[in-house]
């Protein structure tokens, strides 16, 4: 009988265990933030970020290793910290976002590197222009948040990609505005 109990409780134990990354996370805006950085004329970096932006990943396994990121950002909401720069990469010179409001990624593959490191390749949408990416990703780890119980996993994810192959500045050249843009994100996400 006692061979029983103890097969009966482990067995109810293993079925009521769900590792920490199962399931749906959402991104936690106030503490996340979806950057770039290019060359303004070869001698000095402008940093920019988008302000409006939302972000999910959804993973069965507990290290993160089958997850699928989608991410979706208003173009209009971009901020370099200088009105009359936003409004310009606002208008049709750069991102159109009249015209394409949108900025989106959706990840093919989250393929674990290391421990704690990850290639992520997608789908980047840019200006009505989708190429495949491919970013690097750190996860930071995994919290429970004591003011309100909430799991929370932080990554942080880098990459470059060439603004004129999403027709972005397409009149522009290098000297002026770096080809290659620097993307930087840092994110918290919560488990629903």
């Amino acid at each position: 009988m006692k061979k029983t109990l103890i097969t009966l409780f482990t067995a109810v134990a293993l079925l009521a265990f769900k590792p920490i990354a199962d399931g749906n996370w959402t991104v936690d805006n106030a503490h996340s933030k979806l950057a770039f950085t290019v060359t303004h004329m070869m001698v000095s970096d402008v940093e920019g970020s988008f302000k409006n932006f939302t972000a999910t990943i959804t993973s069965s396994k507990d290290d993160f290793s089958d997850a699928v990121v989608d991410l979706s950002a208003d173009v209009a909401s971009v901020s370099t910290d200088n009105d009359a720069r936003d409004n310009h990469i606002k208008g049709a010179d750069f991102f159109n976002a009249a015209q394409f409001p949108k900025m989106t990624f959706k990840s093919t593959s989250f393929q674990k590197t290391g421990d704690k490191t990850y290639k992520v390749t997608g789908n980047l949408t840019l200006k009505g222009v989708t190429k495949p990416v491919t970013l690097d990703a750190t996860f930071r780890g995994v919290y429970t948040n004591q003011m309100n119980k909430k799991t929370v996993a932080g990554f942080k994810v880098s990459g470059t990609v060439k603004r004129k192959d999403f027709g972005i500045g397409a009149n522009f050249p290098s000297a002026a505005v770096s080809d290659e843009v620097t993307l930087n994100a840092n994110a918290e996400f919560v488990k629903q």
